[in-house]
């Protein structure tokens, strides 16, 4: 009887010394943080993307104009921008007028006389004033933003009745507005037939035609340097 109780003994202490043997083991090889030991993860951030959006860009006026006529910069031949006009040897014959040219003058060809010639808004902004002028006959007078610039566009010698644009319209570059009035009548107060253009800087409207210091030129933009083909 003591002998099988021996040996029951022994069993069970195997047994023991086996189980504890393979805990002790399993915990080296995965070790137990302390209590007091705090497990931290460590978050990596998402790499920034690159901004694919567009960047937003301050609009901008334009620099160049519109041809006022057709094949505009070739009928230029008598009065440009500046040109310093005395009656005994103006290039027209016979002259009212005498100084500076504050403006640009597009002639019109033997052929046109007797037809419509319409005229092109060189610019995009609203007519804010469409009469009669000593000097031109009909005027259209248009505000404009030439190269950040507030500027007054003036037509000269136009048939007031082919303006059909109502004041403060806004009127775009390139669009057809006007018609050249008859050559030497009241359209054109009994001038050639012709387009007078000039670009006053600001927001007030001058309609000189010439000014008698070149000095004063400096209130005028030269339309020529600013009309793309």
């Amino acid at each position: 009887m003591d002998t099988v109780m021996n040996k029951r003994l022994a069993i069970i202490a195997l047994v023991l010394t086996i189980g504890i043997g393979s805990f002790f083991v399993m915990r080296s090889k995965n070790p137990q943080p302390e209590p007091d030991q705090k497990i931290t993860t460590t978050k990596t951030s998402p790499e920034k993307q690159p901004d694919t959006k567009a960047s937003s860009t301050t609009p901008t006026t334009p620099s160049a104009l519109t041809l006022p006529l057709s094949d505009a910069l070739s009928r230029v031949t008598k009065k440009p921008f500046g040109i310093l006009i005395e009656k005994k040897t103006s290039p027209v014959q016979p002259e009212r007028f005498a100084g500076y040219h504050t403006g640009v003058d597009f002639e019109t060809l033997p052929e046109e006389q007797d037809i419509d010639v319409p005229v092109h808004a060189i610019c995009t902004g609203p007519l804010i004033a469409k009469k009669r002028a000593t000097g031109y006959g009909g005027i259209a007078i248009q505000r404009c933003v030439i190269a950040d610039e507030t500027v007054t566009v003036i037509y000269g010698h136009l048939r007031l009745s082919s303006i059909t644009a109502k004041l403060n319209e806004n009127i775009s570059a390139g669009t057809e507005f006007a018609i050249l009035g008859k050559g030497f009548s009241a359209e054109t107060d009994g001038e050639r037939k012709h387009l007078h253009l000039s670009i006053h800087r600001g927001k007030d409207v001058n309609v000189l035609g010439y000014v008698q210091n070149a000095s004063s030129l400096e209130a005028w933009l030269d339309a020529l340097t600013l009309i793309t083909p």
